[in-house]
Order: C-alpha cells, then structure tokens, then sequence
C-alpha cells in the first residue's frame, strides 16, 4: 500500500509539473500577455508594468479582468491591454476584480467600466475615494467570499479578515488549480512585503497558513514579480513573520529602544531571501509599531503614547 500511495503521489507530481510546464512562467523585458493555465492568463512584464502581475480569465460570454498594472498610473497604457482583449477576443471585459485599495494594483480597471461590472470587498470603496484613486469603484461587494460563473468557468474570491490593508482579496480559479496573491506571495526566495505599514500581523498569521492549506491550488501568481510560486511559500513567508514577531516582541518586553531592537534583530536564519537586507529594517521598524499598540506593559499609563524612537 505504501508503494502504490508513493506511486501514485509521484504520477500526480509530475503531471502537474507536465501540465505547468506547456504555460509562460517567466516574465520578458517587454510588456506582454502569457497564458498560464487552460483559463488563466496574465498580464504585464516590462515597459511601464515593472514586474507586476493582473490576470484575464477569457470565456465564451465574456473576460473576467483581476486588477490592472498600469505604471505611472494615468498614462494612458491601460489602453494597451484593452486593445489586446479586444483584438484577441470576440467578447467584451464583463467583469473587473479589484483585489485591494493600492493604486499600483487596480489603476488599469478604469479602461473597462463601459463594459463592465465592477467587484471588490465591502471595505475597499472608502479607500477609493478617500484617497482619489484612478479606478474603477466596485458595483459589486461581498464579505466573505463570491462565486463568478461565467461561460462555465468558476472564479472564487475570498476575503479572510484584515491582512494587507482590510480589503484585500484573493483569486482562485479551482479547475485550473490557480491562486491569485497580491502581496501576500512572491517567487520563492523573495519576502512579499517591504514593510508592515498597513498589515495586521496577528491574522496575516492566520491567513497565510489557509492559503497554505487550500486545496485545488498548484500555482500561486504574486502581485509582483515572476515566475510563478507554490503554496510551499506561505508556509515559508509566514514562519519569517512569526519569528521577527516573537523576537521584535522579547526585545519590546525587555524595554529596548527601537534602534537597540534595529541591531540585534538580524534574522540570520533567514538569509536565503535575497531581498533580506533590503527591507529587514523597514519590517523590524513596522512590526515594532505595530507590536508597541498591541502590548501593555507593567507601568501602563506612564508609557508614551506614540510608540518612541
């Protein structure tokens, strides 16, 4: 029994490297549209998409459309894509995922409000139009997660509590064993975030290992970057933000200053991210922050207010 179980285990490894292995995985230099699966396919590369990543999932009634990475935002080259999808497809964009609030992620979706609808969580609108981003507002909200059937292919977001800002959302297309992370992914070897600003660490935590543990999923697109990852980065992600947290927090406990806190925190241990050195010291100073509202120390009322530099 256990051969054939390892047998088995080993023929489904490597179909799904065969099955990945026919579809774009890597970015070029220039701005270009890759398919990445039977349904799914991606968008961005060079030019003035600088290594992010907005998906088309075209179908028989129409293109579902997931963020648009147009940089600078108002350039006009969300044109672009919408000259592609129109030259390729017969059908027109019905609708627009916009996964968070940030503008790099969703200033292309504007180009398509004319023909389609647009979706996102219940708290993103605020964020919209409190800070004038170029985008499209959603017509469509939800909680906790949405079903898009649309020409028989299923396109499911989820909303899994406050992470990277409390609208974020992820993408999955289950056929296709797709999963779309903005910011909460990034190709192997590289940390997601390069600070901790607007993250609530404690669910991040959380979330990071049911993305870890979702089933249909054999390719994780990241917001930024290439190639393409799998679900043993959430694992690896979340152990870094768990660690620094435990550490970040020893040293707060111990009434160390932040820059005392900055040079004995190095995270060695995990020196196989090769953008470590670059942001460590802005993860060290959010987490910081973050931790000094979340504790209450001994002498209580007599601590500054504002977490002290």
């Amino acid at each position: 029994m256990r051969t054939l179980t390892f047998c088995l285990m080993l023929t489904t490894l490597l179909a799904v490297q065969a099955s990945r292995a026919q579809y774009a995985t890597e970015w070029g230099p220039e701005q270009s549209i890759q398919q990445i699966s039977e349904h799914v396919f991606r968008w961005g590369g060079g030019g003035n998409f600088p290594m992010m990543n907005a998906l088309f999932v075209p179908t028989s009634e129409g293109i579902i459309l997931i963020d648009g990475t147009v940089q600078p935002c108002g350039t006009g080259d969300s044109n672009w894509i919408k000259q592609e999808l129109e030259r390729r497809y017969d059908v027109p964009v019905r609708y627009v995922v916009l996964s968070h609030d940030h503008q790099s992620h969703i200033c292309g979706t504007a180009a398509f409000t004319d023909t389609a609808i647009a979706i996102g969580h219940k708290n993103i609108t605020p964020h919209l139009i409190r800070e004038g981003r170029v985008a499209a507002i959603p017509q469509i909200t939800f909680e906790d997660s949405l079903d898009i059937d649309l020409g028989g292919v299923k396109v499911t977001l989820y909303y899994f509590g406050p992470t990277h800002s409390d609208n974020l959302i992820f993408v999955h297309v289950p056929e296709d064993g797709v999963l779309f992370a903005p910011d909460m992914a990034r190709p192997p070897g590289q940390l997601a975030l390069p600070d901790f600003r607007d993250l609530d660490v404690d669910n991040t935590i959380e979330v990071l290992g049911i993305l870890g543990r979702m089933e249909d999923v054999d390719i994780v697109v990241p917001g930024h970057m290439s190639p393409v990852a799998t679900q043993d980065y959430f694992f690896e992600y979340r152990d870094y933000i768990r660690t620094l947290r435990e550490r970040v927090l020893d040293h707060l406990v111990a009434e160390r200053s932040l820059d005392e806190i900055v040079e004995r925190v190095t995270m060695d241990d995990f020196g196989h991210f090769t953008n470590l050195e670059q942001f460590l010291e802005r993860n060290i100073i959010t987490m910081y922050d973050y931790l000094y509202r979340y504790r209450e120390p001994n002498d209580g009322p007599n601590i500054p207010i504002r977490a002290p530099r």
